[in-house]
């Protein structure tokens, strides 16, 4: 029942971003995958995310800063209602109900019980109906490279367990994946995971549709003489044919080489060539003032 704040280690007043950085931050240094022999990294990552999944929703920070739930998302009991015993010692707390005055106390008591458990409803009593155990929900980062293959991605729940997400073709920032039967137990089940989808930036990518845009550095003499320089694409380098004279600005285009489409095929890899100059390179300089000379 920790302080979220303290866990994620952000003050009351920070907005969301913040929140948001803080958690990433604390979330890559103790993911489970990359702290596979220390257990009290797992936990952390337990507790980080969980401070995360209250802090960033609206409804359950306000409440939390109200007071009306803990750290856990659980609700607190009003004043008074963590002893009774207690209370009629106190001045102003619960005495016994006067002679004769008991069905009026039934009445108060049933009617604190349905505002706190839902008890009542439409004046009726009687058992509610079984219900699942809450959603839970998550986040999960995945690499830019990832995302546009639909790899399939791996989370740690809360209880400890690791499983395995498949990702959907197609899939966008934001983009939640429910999880059945993996939120929180309950007397008819566990409720699910919600799974949201927070792809990571690259700075070698930026998405175009279906297309993937990336700049690809040229040396000034692949670009006047032509020939192989390497080249970035999702599934990693490869070598690109430069045709002789080739500007700057020119964009090739790789088929079959961009973003994952929802019916499983591919947008295009579309690089744009940025000719590289020399600084410093006194034959190169001699070469063009000649030939500035020449032309004047």
């Amino acid at each position: 029942m920790a302080d979220p704040y303290v866990t994620l280690g952000v003050d009351r007043n920070a907005d969301e971003a913040a929140i948001k950085r803080a958690y990433r931050k604390l979330a890559k240094e103790l993911h489970p995958d990359r702290n596979a022999h220390d257990p009290r990294a797992a936990e952390r990552f337990k507790r980080v995310t969980a401070a995360y999944d209250l802090l960033s929703d609206k409804a359950k920070r306000a409440a939390y800063d109200r007071g009306e739930i803990d750290g856990d998302g659980n609700p607190r009991m009003p004043r008074g209602f963590d002893g009774f015993a207690r209370a009629g010692s106190r001045p102003g707390g619960f005495r016994p109900p006067p002679p004769g005055d008991s069905a009026s106390f039934e009445a108060d008591f049933g009617d604190i019980l349905s505002e706190l458990f839902g008890g009542v409803r439409g004046g009726r009593t009687g058992p509610r109906p079984a219900a699942k155990g809450p959603d839970v929900a998550y986040r999960l980062a995945v690499s830019f490279a990832d995302a546009a293959l639909a790899r399939p991605q791996r989370i740690t729940l809360r209880s400890g367990r690791t499983v395995d997400v498949k990702l959907p073709p197609g899939v966008e920032d934001g983009q939640q994946l429910r999880l059945a039967g993996q939120g929180e137990p309950g007397p008819a089940g566990a409720g699910d995971a919600i799974v949201t989808i927070v792809i990571q930036p690259d700075a070698r990518f930026e998405r175009s549709g279906d297309d993937v845009r990336t700049d690809l550095a040229v040396p000034l003499a692949n670009a006047v003489l032509g020939g192989k320089v390497r080249a970035p694409t999702l599934e990693g380098d490869v070598m690109l044919a430069i045709a002789p004279g080739t500007s700057s600005g020119k964009v090739m285009r790789l088929k079959g080489k961009g973003w994952t489409r929802r019916d499983g095929t591919r947008g295009d890899l579309l690089a744009r060539v940025m000719v590289e100059v020399p600084v410093g390179d006194a034959a190169l300089e001699k070469l063009f003032r000649e030939r500035q000379t020449g032309q004047g």
